[in-house]
């Protein structure tokens, strides 16, 4: 796979644009919680203004990722997110510490018209039989940064302070897009000028998806995983704090064991990629996922809460194949931005929500009782993808 120069040169801008916002990430949030004195619904502002963009604009930025053309449209996003990162920079040197929600919120929003670009990409020059080895590197990739990342990002804002972590964000980002300025120039599509209309276009992504069962059934499963994950996103750091006994700091290692854990996951999936069906691994890794968020919700052992940081971040990244996969095999090139807009903000809007409400539930009920109220959404989202399996199997069968 690393012989096809556009998965070689996307997985290096990935890597340049990780570094970036994992520094800026972990720096917002160890800067924000000394501000505010661990607030939880600050803290849960964080996540939103992190997330509620991928709800709002999915859908706008993958029908214009559908029509622009890809390369350029993933280089300029990098360019514009560098700048404002470093307009946030001066921002907040006058004072303003909410000019760091604003900056992580345009950031995401960007990358709302360059992940869908990415995924085009993709489907036009991966081979099919190669796509879902090709999701799960990219997994295991994120699992790299899950472990150094937090390193990082620690390090950077614990000796140099938030300015500094920023500006380190910038130059990350404004590499990003140098990387991908060297893919080779977009291939110019022919296209019927009377269906340039991006309202028709957007229509009809929607319609794509209502017409099918696959896709239509990811949705339902993703809203009830999504309101589970966003219930959890913002409270690990409250898992160290009121559960472990230890200082903010220690969430570093949480999430770096986790991390670590989905590397070697990743790796193994990418070896048996092609054995697997995608619908198991999205089933498997949500209950399992499920299993460990109660468990984590209830655990006051720290050696325990490792194990299953380790078990969970083994089996997260058959819950990203799995997504992926499915949407780039139940979806014509044609319609890649538009199904992934019109899918993926189903879970990112529900996790939203999930994520508005975690510090206003933690307050209200407890930190074990949000845990396994998460964990009981996440089985729900994988028993909801039963039938499409059964149906899979009697499909196969009757074709054999």
């Amino acid at each position: 796979m690393l012989h096809n120069k556009y998965v070689r040169t996307v997985i290096l801008s990935r890597v340049l644009l990780q570094l970036g916002v994992w520094i800026r990430n972990f720096a917002i949030l160890l800067y924000v919680t000394d501000l505010t004195h661990n607030n939880p619904q600050y803290v849960s502002l964080i996540s939103v203004a992190e997330f509620a963009p991928i709800f709002i604009f999915a859908i706008i930025g993958g029908t214009f990722a559908d029509r622009w053309r890809p390369k350029l449209t993933m280089v300029w996003c990098d360019i514009l997110s560098a700048l404002s990162v470093f307009a946030v920079l001066a921002v907040l040197m006058s004072g303003s510490w909410y000019a760091l929600l604003f900056g992580t919120f345009i950031s995401a929003v960007l990358s709302q018209f360059s992940q869908p670009s990415a995924m085009k990409l993709f489907k036009q020059h991966v081979p099919g039989e190669q796509l879902q080895g090709v999701m799960a590197m990219f997994q295991s990739l994120m699992a790299v940064f899950m472990v150094i990342g937090p390193i990082m990002g620690t390090f950077v804002f614990q000796h140099y302070g938030i300015g500094y972590s920023l500006v380190v964000t910038g130059i990350m980002f404004a590499g990003s897009s140098i990387v991908l300025s060297f893919l080779p120039r977009d291939a110019v599509e022919p296209a019927d000028e009377g269906s340039r209309n991006f309202s028709k276009e957007l229509m009809d992504g929607l319609r794509y998806v209502g017409a099918s069962r696959p896709l239509r059934t990811l949705a339902v499963a993703f809203a009830a995983s999504g309101l589970g994950a966003g219930l959890i996103q913002p409270l690990a750091i409250f898992i160290v704090i009121e559960k472990l006994g230890q200082g903010k700091p220690f969430l570093q290692w949480l999430l770096m064991t986790n991390g670590l854990a989905m590397l070697i996951g990743g790796a193994f999936l990418i070896g048996i990629a092609k054995k697997m069906r995608p619908y198991t691994l999205l089933a498997a890794g949500l209950l399992v996922s499920a299993v460990c968020t109660i468990a984590v919700g209830w655990s006051t052992n720290i050696g325990l809460t490792l194990l299953l940081q380790v078990l969970s971040g083994f089996f997260y990244p058959w819950v990203h194949t799995g997504i992926q996969t499915l949407i780039l095999k139940n979806t014509e090139a044609a319609y890649i931005g538009r199904v992934g807009g019109a899918v993926m903000p189903v879970f990112m809007g529900m996790m939203v929500i999930g994520m508005s409400l975690a510090g206003y539930l933690k307050d209200a009920l407890s930190l074990f009782t949000v845990y396994a109220i998460s964990g009981a959404l996440l089985i729900i989202g994988a028993l909801l993808l039963v039938p499409l399996y059964w149906k899979r199997r009697a499909a196969e069968s009757a074709a054999n």
